[in-house]
């Protein structure tokens, strides 16, 4: 389908409501003159055959149309009216009727009542004409009533009208036409700020994030355009930001190991070495190629966990069972530290299996890397109304608030030093936060004197 421009909606709007706002002025005119010419007319003809009336109560007058009933017709003074004068159930007194139309018959006005408009009748002749007509009674002393029926054929009403409303819709095609051409101009210039608005998101590209849409030169009604725009830059640029600081650790990070392989290879090539020290080679190296590949292992669960396909596989688990899982694969390496692993809580969580797991590793990983020497780690988990909190809490180093808003960031670490960087990638938590995404839960951090509480919460099914 052909694309229609939102300036042509606007100018066809324009036009059509002003086209519509003629015709019903045009109309409601028109009706109007229509109604003041009937009143008129119907006036005319009530005041005319109430003078007549009047005119026959004197017996001098009843005389005169008798001996020159011309004189009657010249007062009426066009081939419109049409007049005649009979005796009530007699002959006929008078006949003014130039055209020979028939009067329609119609019940007289009695002498002694008032003539009203609604002593008037109407129809049509057979010219598709208006008529006008009446009749009425007319009563002197010691002579026999008279009956006045008159009728007016609205030659010169249909006239005035028909003009009238060519003159209407006239003026209604000129100023429909005229509409069209300022529909088109002022849809022009009210489209101007998207215009320049267009102009500025344009201007937009990876260096000038940064820059936001300005709303003080455009109307208000495009703010909700605006608004959502600017949220988006942000969040564009906060993203990108981030991604120049992922690629930056992810740099470092493989650079390290890389550089380590190189050296001690190029050492253990320079001269002719025992077996022993080619072993102790290839451990170290070993070891090196390990970390490597946890990192890249770690980097695409967290590109697969951002696909918006990505399926989970959800169940009813039991918490318990899980927490001591963890806790029997930790146990070792936390006793090495004189740490002890304390698990509290029951219930159930709806989680998928392996994620779940990898995310109370990582968790624990972390507590166990971080925590005192001989203190003591625990795994809470607690049934809450809408789902379940899980919190591992260690002791240790206090995490500040600036850093608890970006543990869950790529690579990044509390410690700017980056020590102990041969046991961590700086992945884990941010993978723990992919899977709280996934499930659509939640994850937080709290650290205060020395105690920190990594919590999740697993929403119901």
């Amino acid at each position: 389908m052909k694309r229609i421009s939102l300036t042509f909606r606007l100018a066809l709007l324009l036009v059509t409501f002003s086209f519509v706002a003629f015709t019903v002025m045009g109309s409601t005119l028109y009706y109007a003159l229509y109604k003041q010419l009937s009143i008129r007319d119907d006036a005319a003809l009530i005041s005319r055959v109430d003078q007549i009336r009047t005119l026959l109560q004197d017996l001098d007058a009843r005389q005169l149309v008798r001996e020159k009933p011309h004189l009657f017709g010249n007062m009426l003074g066009n081939t419109e009216s049409q007049l005649i004068i009979r005796y009530v159930g007699g002959s006929t007194l008078l006949e003014v009727n130039p055209v020979r139309r028939n009067i329609p018959s119609v019940t007289p006005i009695a002498a002694d009542q008032s003539l009203t408009l609604d002593a008037v009748h109407h129809t049509k002749s057979t010219e598709g004409i208006p008529v006008v007509y009446m009749a009425a009674i007319s009563v002197s002393a010691n002579e026999q009533p008279l009956e006045i029926l008159s009728a007016r054929v609205l030659y010169e009403r249909t006239d005035i009208l028909r003009e009238y409303r060519n003159e209407i819709l006239f003026f209604v095609a000129l100023m429909s036409v005229i509409s069209v051409v300022l529909a088109f101009f002022f849809a022009r210039r009210g489209m101007s700020p998207l215009q320049t608005l267009a102009e500025r998101t344009a201007k937009i590209s990876t260096t000038t994030l940064s820059s936001r849409l300005d709303k003080n030169d455009v109307p208000i009604e495009l703010d909700t355009l605006i608004d959502p725009i600017n949220a988006m830059l942000e969040r564009l640029e906060h993203g990108f930001q981030q991604l120049k600081q992922v690629s930056a650790d992810m740099a470092h990070d493989l650079r390290t190991p890389i550089t380590s392989l190189l050296g001690q290879t190029e050492v253990g090539l320079n001269a002719p070495r025992d077996n022993t020290y080619y072993q102790k080679l290839l451990g170290s190296n070993f070891e090196e190629l390990q970390r490597m590949s946890r990192m890249i292992d770690n980097m695409l669960f967290l590109a697969q966990a951002e696909h918006p396909n990505h399926a989970i596989q959800r169940i009813q688990l039991d918490i318990v069972q899980e927490m001591q899982r963890i806790q029997e694969y930790f146990e070792d390496l936390a006793s090495d530290q004189g740490i002890t692993i304390r698990i509290h809580g029951d219930g159930a969580v709806f989680a998928d299996p392996l994620l779940l797991r990898r995310a109370l590793a990582n968790l624990l990983s972390n507590a166990v890397r971080y925590a005192y020497p001989n203190s003591q780690i625990q795994i809470i988990a607690e049934s809450v109304s809408h789902g379940m909190n899980i919190r591992v809490i260690n002791h240790g180093e206090t995490i500040t608030t600036p850093h608890q808003e970006r543990v869950f960031d790529r690579f990044y670490r509390v410690d700017p030093s980056r020590h102990n960087v041969t046991s961590s990638n700086g992945l884990g938590l941010s993978i723990v936060n992919s899977i709280m995404q996934l499930h659509q839960g939640k994850r937080w951090v709290e650290s205060d004197e020395g105690v920190t509480c990594f919590g999740l919460f697993f929403p119901k099914e």
